[in-house]
């Protein structure tokens, strides 16, 4: 099948492809309380902690997915998403 520039089935695939880059996971720099909980995401305090949730999935592959994710509000008034990828120990953002 071949699409032509200005289709309609050009424009969807483009429209799915900009919104996984919109969601594609970000490095972020994250201190945690000892219990693991984010107390400040890229240097921005977190105000309220509203959800928290743990991602165990693909753990009969060779690449098992680890992560606890927490649902916050900036002091600044920013919603975010963040996660903590237990296996390899690092932190993320990623817009919901």
């Amino acid at each position: 099948m071949v699409t032509h520039p200005g289709s309609a089935r050009t424009a969807r695939a483009a429209r799915r492809l900009n919104a996984q880059r919109l969601n594609r996971p970000r490095s972020a720099l994250v201190e945690a309380l000892p219990d693991g909980t984010p107390r400040r995401v890229n240097r921005q305090s977190v105000g309220i902690v509203r959800e928290e949730w743990r991602v165990v999935d693909r753990w009969w592959t060779d690449e098992p997915v680890h992560r606890r994710y927490f649902d916050l509000v900036l002091e600044t008034g920013e919603n975010t998403v963040v996660y903590h990828d237990d296996d390899t120990g690092t932190w993320f953002t990623q817009r919901a």
